[in-house]
């Protein structure tokens, strides 16, 4: 059986890199991409040199602005970044036709059977980087390893504008000195549980059997065991489907209560239902969902399968996620899950709008 070869390339802070390089007068200085502070914008991604006055992605763009009072913050030009997208990606394709893109700015490959470079997955991975610094004039990182979960962390072992490879002989080590909130699908609430059990690492981890970790976390807790051990058996898709089709608006002033909320339904639902249209034949719309994002930047998903997608149902779901939290709201969004009809892999789209 041939070993697999699984590359994770991620740009480093791609927004902020491509406004430095196409305004050469922006590096070197904090900066951040992102919304006006007057009209409550968000941070959408920075350089390193803001990341070092503590401004992160997700923050908003006035306490950035509190924590950096120099930060330039400047307007995101999605078209840019789509395109520079492009380009990478017909950059891997050089190497390999197993292609699983994460976001316009990550992605998988699969180069077990590339014939490039003898095989060699280490090589392949120089040489993209090689060659997007030198067409894109931006810098990625790059994580090999035999599979998905070991790449992803890889990549960001040595960013920026890094390499970290991880050989089938290393992996039994390296995995278990890994903090167990490195691992996939382990977030916050179950990383908690585990330090409560005494689990801190993989090492820690690797003391429970198999049916232990079922009974304390159900179906995950067998992918627990396994990723305790370097195993993830998830494949590299190419065939990138929409999972979802939604729209969401942030207002300028606080959504003081249900009420308000309920009243600004009618126009998304409007925006949604064009969305809907546009979609092909081979998506079905499913079930229905809402996101509430408080002020307070906590917020809270709910859907519902077998609801409608009319006005009324809805409101019944806006109700009950605005119920989560009884706080004024900066953010609503309302969508719809999708079913693909095709049968194949569902996940998110390299180039969403």
């Amino acid at each position: 059986m041939t070993q697999r070869k699984i590359i994770h390339v991620d740009c480093d802070c791609f927004y902020a890199a491509i406004e430095m390089r196409d305004n050469p007068s922006l590096a070197g200085k904090p900066m951040a991409v992102g919304g006006s502070a007057d009209r409550r914008g968000v941070i959408a991604t920075c350089n390193y040199e803001a990341r070092a006055f503590g401004v992160r992605s997700a923050m908003s763009s006035r306490h950035a602005l509190s924590l950096c009072p120099d930060l330039v913050i400047v307007k995101p030009r999605m078209d840019a970044y789509k395109e520079a997208s492009k380009d990478i990606q017909a950059i891997f394709r050089d190497y390999t036709d197993l292609i699983e893109p994460l976001s316009l700015d990550e992605a998988y490959l699969d180069v077990s059977d590339s014939p490039h470079f003898a095989g060699s997955a280490t090589r392949i991975a120089q040489d993209i980087r090689r060659r997007v610094s030198k067409q894109l004039h931006i810098t990625v990182s790059a994580g090999v390893a035999p599979n998905k979960f070991l790449a992803k962390i890889a990549s960001d072992w040595k960013k920026p504008n890094g390499l970290f490879v991880i050989t089938p002989d290393q992996v039994e080590d390296f995995v278990a000195g890994l903090p167990v909130n490195k691992l996939h699908g382990v977030g916050k609430v179950t990383a908690d549980k585990l330090g409560r059990m005494g689990i801190v690492d993989c090492l820690q981890l690797r003391e429970w059997g198999k049916l232990a970790l079922v009974r304390e976390f159900g179906s995950f807790g067998e992918r627990l065991w396994g990723l305790a051990r370097g195993i993830d058996e998830r494949l590299v898709h190419n065939d990138s489907r929409r999972q979802s089709v939604s729209v969401e608006n942030t207002y300028d002033a606080d959504l003081p209560d249900l009420a308000s909320c309920l009243e600004k339904l009618p126009e998304l639902m409007e925006t949604l239902a064009g969305r809907i249209a546009r979609l092909d034949s081979s998506y079905r719309p499913g079930k229905p969902f809402v996101k509430v994002k408080f002020h307070d930047f906590t917020q809270t998903t709910l859907e519902q399968a077998g609801a409608g997608r009319d006005l009324e149902s809805y409101r019944q779901l806006l109700s009950q996620a605005f119920a989560r939290g009884e706080r004024p709201v900066r953010l609503l969004g309302i969508g719809v899950r999708l079913q693909d009809l095709r049968g194949g892999h569902e996940q998110l789209e390299l180039f969403s709008g």
